[in-house]
């Protein structure tokens, strides 16, 4: 008995049909009858009825069909442990991260890792999250720790690590220093200092803007930038309330804006074995949180 013998008697059941079954399986027909055949005299029993329109299985075929879908089953199993740990050895995975975070420590769980998987080649880049969303989708990226206002993007499944409400932090000094809140209307009146368009933080900004434009004062690429420069009493500086350090923040309200922070990889698509080991760990090492995707 061979496994293709059972893997072209399967097939011929499923499509109830010789022909069809020859072209799923790329052999031609008469090849896969005398397989069939071969199996069914080494049973000793018909397995297949080919008396009518369209062919049928026979009672011992119907009791055969099962065991021998189940050892097909187990063969692509076999199979597909190899490839894992094959690509555990010699594969690569591709990493992204949101510029200057300093919520979870990526480089750690990297080096964690490459000690568990020494043969696995990494490579790592920092961008604003839309230039990570985008190479995530096109599979330019494997996995990435983005941020992001709303809902996942699309395609993407999330780990959220951080769900945060956006303040204006202020200086001593400032004429909102002791406040507890400002209306969205009142923070669009002043000059803010802001992170660039493409982060999470800014378009949860401008997504609670709607259609109206904060006016932005002074732009930063990095965080620690932009708190310096409230530091110094140069306005309103739109962040995360957990990056308020040496600020007052001032919770901006109607509406609240929120930002996420997030380990995220392709929700469909091809997913190497070293990205999925990659995503277990990731997702392991991550807060508990309620609305995590598996991978």
């Amino acid at each position: 008995m061979e496994l293709r013998q059972l893997e072209y008697f399967v097939a011929v059941v499923e499509e109830a049909s010789f022909t069809r079954a020859a072209e799923r399986v790329h052999v031609a027909q008469p090849g896969v009858s005398a397989q069939i055949r071969r199996l069914e005299r080494e049973l000793g029993h018909d397995l297949l009825d080919r008396s009518g329109r369209t062919v049928t299985v026979t009672e011992v075929g119907a009791a055969v069909l099962p065991l021998a879908r189940a050892a097909l089953r187990s063969v692509e199993s076999a199979k597909r442990t190899v490839e894992e740990m094959a690509g555990l050895v010699r594969g690569v995975v591709r990493v992204g991260m949101v510029v200057s975070c300093g919520i979870m420590d990526l480089p750690e769980l990297l080096s964690s890792f490459h000690a568990l998987h020494p043969g696995v080649e990494i490579t790592l880049a920092e961008a604003n999250s839309d230039a990570l969303i985008s190479s995530l989708v096109d599979g330019s990226l494997d996995f990435a720790l983005i941020g992001y206002a709303g809902d996942a993007p699309t395609g993407l499944s999330v780990r959220v690590l951080a769900d945060e409400p956006l303040v204006a932090a202020v200086a001593p000094g400032d004429p909102w220093h002791g406040r507890e809140s400002v209306p969205l209307d009142e923070l669009l009146e002043r000059g803010l200092i802001s992170l660039p368009p493409g982060t999470g933080l800014r378009g949860a900004l401008e997504e609670a803007c709607g259609a109206r434009r904060p006016r932005i004062a002074f732009e930063a690429s990095a965080p620690a930038m932009v708190i310096t420069l409230a530091q110094r009493g140069l306005g309103p500086a739109i962040l995360a309330s957990s990056m308020t350090e040496g600020l007052h923040a001032v919770r901006i309200t109607d509406p609240s804006p929120r930002g996420r922070l997030a380990f995220a990889w392709r929700t469909e698509g091809p997913h190497s074995p070293a990205a999925r080991a990659l995503i277990r760990l990731c997702s392991m090492a991550a807060p508990p949180e309620t609305a995590a995707s598996s991978p």
